[in-house]
């Protein structure tokens, strides 16, 4: 029978063999400022966590997990820890950091080690058993699991070019067991290379386990880490053995269930071990690895892709590690884990030759010049200990004023980054900014959620078994299809609300610039709003508060047919535009949008002013911050003709120069909130609106004279400029002045109302 290095080679599957689905589970310890423990409870943000998909506490409640979905490339794992790491430490105390290393500066007395308060019992009993076994100060070990499954198509192509008469998932079984074997034989690979557990505090030891005289690779990973007694022996032989083993280590008490079976890699994808018999293996779990503190997510692209080729390797190979062998590579682990960081491996020779493997292996499916410059790195810290991360550690550690200083710099700068752009979700900002909001609110409180498309902002989101596909965070399928037809077409608008009596604007439409243009004559003394039929976002409009000059006209007349082939003039009604945010029948917010601006120092020009003003951190592109960048394109231009002004005037002193006249914030306007001084009245219009075109979501704009005098059927106070389908969330969110609104979190209340946000 053909081997897998000849199967792969000789098929070209190097595409099928180079890809996998991974997963990772992430442990960290919540600290103080001066690096202790933080005693506090697991953050009252983040959800509950009986069914948490994405963020639990491990042993202890100062100890958070985090768990992302297996997803299809190293890259997409790092953007979801990204994520995760922004939701949790946004949920933490001001005073709380996430310690960036596996083993903490200051280990606290047992009794003060506090133990998980899960809601289910026989969780807080298991905890209190491994307390009692193993200690409680071991379970603050905090550290990396992978979760590597094998690209299922690969193993299908493997199984047709095996020529074999056992089933697929037989095969497959046997591709992990053979990846096991091997990797119980040659993992002190990666306690070499990617060790970073090099000291711990004199209180972590005791008698049975006295200190270390020296700094070492990973504590984590020898038998100071957390590791099972010597009386567990679990085969990995076969499936069947392993199996089996571990329920006779249950049985005769070694241990007290499965799950308390630690060793450095495990069989997975089903709730109990026997169920394994007959579904097989579906992947494989990696628990050796410590945090990386140079990571601020504890793990990066690099070593991931190294781990799976690593992986792939131990399969490539046409050895499968005997018993003997593989207890002999846990001796030559412990001893690499125990091992001075800046001293040259005892197994220099064996470990270049893996590496050689590798890198023929890369050479006959891949050639991934990436790839190749892993495995050089790798080869050199082989030559150069001293560039091993536990060596760089110690080094780092003696430069910083020591292990809890050198931590705390560490936490404080990526906490620092998590926070500094609170509108943004890491991982994910190349989605539009009320996308982003919607899925920082639903990985916070536990929703699960599927990126469908993230070009289109496509969300699956699903909780307690229910679905819901959402489009740009507010458009859900609690809208009818026609709803968003209707207020995308602001002339079927606004005869739908002039026949339900609300008031609209008088206008005409345009389906050609050489009609409008020769319509000038009706509005040359009229003050009248210029804008496209369709366009969302303030795109395309231009406002003249007075008759327009014919040449203004007709280039406002061009400037809105670039954006739409039908277009509106409409009578310019005057007040103050408001936008009210309607969703599920009610509105939770109401905006005042002041038109782009900026005032005058006496000294600069509208250029600089402007320049000025968009270096606010809290102004962006494309949406994705909570204000636009002021442009000075040609409407704005315009703007500025018709109050006498250039780019290049100098306003005079906290003169203020308008650049727009609509108030959009998508194009340059500030944002004021204005929910509570709103008479209720006008909520109750913008509601009524919302359902005539048979919208639960819309962003009303209503022109509004004074908005603490109430509307009534014989003196209303208002005119409806139009009914916007996906209404920009994020502006309600970060407001220029007022207090901010997360209507992402009633966009979740309005799918998922068990959430009882």
């Amino acid at each position: 029978m053909e081997t897998i290095k000849e199967i792969v080679t000789k098929e070209q599957l190097g595409a099928a063999w180079d890809q996998a689905i991974i997963g990772v589970e992430k442990e960290s310890l919540r600290v103080l400022e001066d690096g202790s423990l933080a005693l506090t409870e697991h953050p009252e943000p983040l959800g509950k966590r009986i069914f948490h998909p994405y963020i639990q506490t491990d042993f202890s409640e100062s100890q958070v997990e985090l768990i992302t979905p297996p997803v299809a490339s190293v890259d997409e794992v790092e953007k979801w820890l990204a994520a995760l790491h922004d939701v949790t430490i946004r949920s933490m105390k001001k005073e709380e950091y996430l310690w960036p290393f596996s083993i903490p500066a200051h280990v606290p007395d047992e009794k003060d080690i506090p133990i998980a308060k899960l809601e289910k019992k026989e969780d807080v009993l298991y905890r209190e058993y491994l307390a009692e076994t193993y200690g409680k100060k071991k379970q603050l070990i905090s550290g990396i699991h992978i979760n590597l499954e094998l690209n299922p198509a690969l193993i299908q192509a493997l199984y047709e070019k095996a020529n074999t008469k056992e089933s697929l998932t037989a095969f497959r079984n046997q591709l992990y067991v053979k990846m096991s074997r091997n990797f119980l034989r040659y993992y002190w690979l990666l306690s070499y290379l990617f060790g970073a557990s090099p000291i711990a505090d004199q209180q972590f030891f005791d008698e049975e386990q006295p200190a270390l005289k020296h700094p070492v690779r990973s504590i984590r990973n020898s038998h100071y880490g957390y590791v099972n007694s010597e009386e567990v022996a679990v085969s990995f032989d076969s499936l069947e053995q392993y199996v089996e083993d571990i329920a006779a280590m249950v049985e005769k008490g070694y241990l007290s269930e499965e799950r308390e079976f630690y060793s450095p890699i495990r069989f997975r994808g089903t709730t109990t071990n026997q169920e394994l018999l007959e579904e097989g293996i579906s992947y494989i779990e990696l628990r050796n690895l410590d945090l990386n503190p140079y990571d601020e997510f504890g793990l990066n692209e690099k070593t991931i892709r190294f781990i799976h080729l690593f992986c792939l390797y131990l399969i490539w190979i046409d050895e499968i590690a005997e018993a003997e062998e593989r207890a002999l590579g846990k001796k030559m682990n412990n001893a690499t884990a125990l091992e001075k960081p800046e001293a040259t491996s005892q197994y220099l020779e064996e470990g270049l030759s893996l590496l050689d493997g590798m890198k023929e292996m890369i050479l006959q499916t891949s050639h991934n010049q990436q790839d190749l410059q892993l495995i050089a790195s790798a080869e050199e810290t082989f030559y150069h200990p001293e560039k091993t991360m536990a060596a760089r550690i110690i080094k780092d550690i003696q430069n910083n004023g020591g292990y809890a200083s050198f931590g705390l710099q560490l936490a404080q700068q990526y906490k620092k980054r998590a926070t500094e752009k609170p509108y943004a979700l890491r991982g994910f900002t190349n989605m539009e900014m009320s996308t982003q909001l919607l899925l920082f609110d639903a990985l916070q409180k536990g929703v699960a959620v599927e990126i469908l498309d993230e070009q289109e902002q496509f969300l699956k989101l699903t909780y307690n078994g229910k679905e819901e596909i959402v489009k740009n965070a507010n458009m859900t399928s609690k809208d009818t299809y026609v709803a968003p037809l209707i207020m995308e077409n602001k002339t079927v608008t606004k005869k739908i609300l002039a026949e339900k009596g609300y008031h609209v604007p008088s206008g005409e439409e345009y389906i050609s610039a050489r009609t409008a243009k020769e319509a000038y004559w009706q509005y040359q003394h009229k003050a009248i709003v210029v804008k496209p039929k369709s366009t969302n976002y303030g795109i395309g409009i231009s406002i003249f508060k007075q008759g327009p000059a014919l040449e203004d006209y007709e280039a406002a007349i061009d400037f809105a047919f670039k954006e739409d082939n039908a277009v509106l003039v409409e009578e310019f009604i005057e007040g103050t535009e408001y936008r009210l945010f309607v969703i599920n029948k009610e509105v939770p917010a109401v905006l005042l949008r002041i038109p782009a601006n900026v005032k005058g120092n006496g000294k600069d020009t509208i250029e600089t002013l402007v320049h000025d003003k968009n270096a606010d951190p809290l102004r962006g592109l494309d949406h994705r911050a909570p204000l636009e960048k002021i442009q000075l394109g040609e409407i704005e231009q315009l703007m500025l003709k018709e109050q006498g002004y250039t780019t290049a005037s100098i306003p005079g002193k906290d003169e203020i120069v308008y650049l727009r006249e609509n108030s959009n914030i998508s194009t340059g306007g500030d944002s004021i909130d204005q929910t509570d001084e709103m008479d209720e009245s006008y909520k109750k219009i913008a509601v009524g609106i919302a359902e005539a075109v048979g919208a639960e979501v819309s962003g009303v704009d209503l022109i509004i004279p004074d908005l603490r005098k109430p509307s009534t059927k014989e003196q209303p106070g208002y005119t409806v400029i139009e009914a916007n389908f996906n209404p920009a969330m994020h502006m309600h969110a970060y407001v220029t002045k007022g207090k901010g609104r997360r209507l992402t979190l009633n966009v979740l209340s309005m799918l998922f109302p068990e959430l009882d946000i």
